[in-house]
């Protein structure tokens, strides 16, 4: 599994809890910042491999200057 699957299976997971209604306070709140980290995360994963397709480059492989 992908850096990028292992993020949205946290995210969902994460999110479902939430949606659930079985967190309360501190709890809930601590699923909310972790959601925002997986996003923030996940965003970042996304544009590597977008800018590494762009560049016609495998994703994940840093290009030398």
């Amino acid at each position: 599994m992908s850096r990028i699957d292992n993020l949205i299976s946290e995210l969902d997971l994460t999110a479902a809890r939430l949606r659930s209604g079985e967190l309360q306070g501190d709890d809930a709140a601590d699923a909310v910042e972790r959601c925002a980290q997986l996003a923030t995360e996940l965003g970042s994963e996304l544009d590597i491999h977008a800018r590494a397709a762009s560049a016609g480059e495998p994703p994940g492989q840093e290009k030398l200057l």
